[in-house]
Formats: structure tokens, C-alpha cells, sequence
């Protein structure tokens, strides 16, 4: 079901609205209330280099039964990318997918940098009834050298290290004051294996997830 698409009259919009009694989407058109599943997103974030896409990894084979993880880097395409409007296009073709892919009834767990502000202001923000941010961190020498680590093809040069970690500590300074706040996680010293279960209990709100003998 695209939310956007009124399933009576088929009239489009870009601003969504939500009934106030109910997860109930409203046509201004013809009047139509059609009830949808308003579900919470889980937004695990972080500078390059934090340990996103190998903990989304491991999500996916331990979440996979209840939630759907995706990776948020595979639509960072030219045909999305407007850096004059804060790759708004990008940010709002996410939330309206999720927002499909959670009618069938299970929740998204998004891996990618993203914070509030970038989300928070959308008109499809109102598909969901809640964004939560784990925002992955580690200690700036650390970082620094992760980057330095990656494929040539990535193109982390020195100057780009350098946005990223003024990026790390903006995001430090600030995520506590962000509507809504931030949740860090310091992954410098953790093993790869323990930084995921620690995200996979903040997704389900369980201690620890279950080894995969014990399913």
C-alpha cells in the first residue's frame, strides 16, 4: 500500500495526513479514512567508520523474524542526492518505502547516518508513530584510523577524515538536546559480536538476543 495514494478517489499527495483518532490516513480529496499500520522506526546511526554496516549485519540474521533491516546506503544514488536541500529527496524516498514495507506488519531497523533534524521536519514523518535514534560513536584516533583502513575506492582522504570527525563530535555535543534525543553507543573498544547485541536489545527492549541454537 503507498501511503500517499488515496485507496478510494487515487488522489496523490506529498503530505500525508493522519487521522488524529486513530493510525487512520485521511483523503482531503474525497474524505476517505483508510486505517494503516503506524509502526516505529528504529534509525541506528553514527559517523562513517562506527560500525554500522557490520552490525546491520549481524541484525539481520538475529532481528530477522520480527523486523526488517535494511542498509540505508544502497539508495544513495545520483538521482536522490540534492546536497542544496540537505538530500531531503533522499531522506523522504526512505521514510515513504519504510512506511510501505510496514504494512506488513513488521518494524525497520534503518543503518545509516542520518539525525533528527533531517527526519523529524518531513511531511512523511507522520507515518510512523515514532523515530528512535541509537547513534554508533567511537573515539576520534580510532575513527581516523578505520577510515584510513577503507578501500581506496571509498575515497577517505585526509580533509574528508577530518569533516567526519568535526561531524563525530557535533553529534556528541548535541544528541542529548536533539528532538528527539539521541542514545550513544561507544563501539572504540567493543567486539563487533557484543556492539550488535547491545543494538539488538535497544530494537527489542529484551536483555540479549537469543544465540541462534537456543531459536
Amino acid at each position: 500500500m503507498n501511503p500517499l495514494i488515496c485507496a478510494r478517489c487515487g488522489a496523490y499527495t506529498d503530505t500525508p495526513v493522519v487521522a488524529p483518532d486513530g493510525p487512520v490516513l485521511h483523503c482531503v480529496e474525497c474524505g476517505h479514512r483508510q486505517p494503516f499500520r503506524r509502526l516505529p522506526l528504529f534509525s541506528v546511526t553514527g559517523p562513517s567508520g562506527t560500525g554500522k554496516s557490520t552490525v546491520g549485519r549481524l541484525l539481520t540474521e538475529w532481528l530477522s523474524d520480527r523486523y526488517v533491516v535494511l542498509e540505508q546506503d544502497v539508495l544513495w544514488v545520483a538521482g536522490l542526492r540534492d546536497a542544496s536541500h540537505d538530500h531531503r529527496t533522499f531522506r523522504s524516498t526512505w521514510l515513504r518505502m519504510i512506511a510501505m514495507i510496514h504494512q506488513s506488519g513488521r518494524p525497520v531497523v534503518l543503518c545509516g547516518t542520518v539525525v533528527p533534524p533531517e527526519f523529524e521536519p518531513l511531511p512523511e514523518r507522520a507515518l510512523f508513530s515514532e523515530i528512535r535514534y541509537l547513534s554508533l560513536m567511537c573515539d576520534p584516533d580510532v575513527l581516523a584510523e578505520r577510515l584510513r583502513a577503507r578501500p581506496a575506492w571509498r575515497e577517505w582522504d585526509e580533509p574528508r577524515i577530518a569533516e567526519m570527525l568535526e561531524y563525530a563530535e557535533w553529534i556528541r555535543a548535541n544528541a542529548a538536546t536533539m528532538s528527539p534525543p539521541m542514545s550513544l553507543l561507544d563501539t572504540t573498544n567493543a567486539p563487533v559480536e557484543e556492539t550488535a547485541k547491545a543494538v539488538c536489545s535497544w530494537v527489542t527492549g529484551e536483555p540479549r538476543p537469543l544465540d541462534r541454537q537456543q531459536r
